[in-house]
C-alpha cells in the first residue's frame, strides 16, 4: 500500500515539478497549470474555505513557488502562511520570492510541521506518473488525513475530475471521482462539506468545514 510518506513516490513527484520549474520558471506552467487566469480561478475556489478573514493561519501543501501567497496578499491583511513542498527547487524559489516577509515560512517536506487554522492543497493529486489508480488513491486518502490532522477550522483541495471528456484525458494524470471523495469527506471528516464543480475547469474543489 502506498502511504503519504512513500519516499519513492515523493522523490518522483519532486523530480517532476523541479523539471517543470526549470523548463517554465516561476509561472503557472512552472507548476504544471495551463495559465495564470485558470490558476487564479482555482485559488478563488480553494479560498472559499476561509471564514476567519480578520486573522488566520494557513498551511499550503504543495506550495510550489508560493503563488497562493501572492493571491492571499491581495485579499487579506493579517495572516500567517506556511508553504510545504517536496521539491527543494520549488521551496528555494519560494524563499527567493517571499523570504523577506515576516508572516511566511517555506519547508521541504511531505506534510506540514504545524497545525494551522486552514489547510489547502492545490494540484498535488493530478500527476500520478506511473502509479496505478489504486496506489494513487491510497496516497490521496493518506494526504487528506494529514490535511485533517493539521487543520483546526477546515481544509480544501482540488482534483482533476473523472467527468472530463475522454479525448482530453492523459494517462499520466489522475482523474478522481468527485462523488466518491465528497462521500469520503462527509463520512470521515465533517458533516459540513461542499463540492464545487461549476467553475469551468476540468476539475473540482472540495471544502471541508470542521467548525460550523
Amino acid at each position: 500500500m502506498t502511504t503519504l510518506m512513500d519516499d519513492k513516490l515523493l522523490i518522483e513527484v519532486a523530480a517532476y515539478y523541479s523539471g517543470k520549474l526549470a523548463e517554465h520558471g516561476e509561472s503557472a506552467r512552472g507548476v504544471d497549470w495551463n495559465g495564470e487566469a485558470s490558476q487564479i480561478l482555482r485559488f478563488e475556489q480553494l479560498c472559499k474555505i476561509l471564514t476567519s478573514v480578520n486573522s488566520f493561519s494557513l498551511n499550503d501543501l504543495g506550495c510550489g513557488y508560493g503563488a497562493l501567497y501572492d493571491f492571499l496578499l491581495y485579499k487579506y491583511e493579517r495572516f500567517s502562511y506556511s508553504g510545504i513542498d517536496v521539491s527543494e527547487d520549488m521551496v528555494q524559489a519560494a524563499w527567493q520570492r517571499h523570504g523577506s516577509s515576516h508572516q511566511v515560512q517555506f519547508v521541504v517536506a511531505g506534510e506540514p510541521d504545524r497545525i494551522a487554522d486552514y489547510g489547502v492543497a492545490s494540484g498535488i493529486f493530478n500527476v500520478r506518473l506511473g502509479r496505478s489508480d489504486a496506489e494513487w488513491q491510497n496516497y490521496l486518502e493518506a494526504t487528506l488525513d494529514v490535511l485533517d490532522r493539521t487543520s483546526r477550522i477546515g481544509f480544501s483541495f482540488n482534483c482533476l475530475t473523472s467527468y472530463s471528456d475522454k479525448d482530453k484525458k492523459r494517462d499520466y494524470l489522475y482523474y478522481a471521482d468527485p462523488c466518491a471523495l465528497f462521500d469520503l469527506c462527509k463520512r470521515k471528516y465533517s458533516r459540513h462539506v461542499a463540492l464545487l464543480h461549476d467553475y469551468g475547469l476540468y476539475e473540482f474543489t472540495i471544502l471541508v468545514k470542521k467548525l460550523a
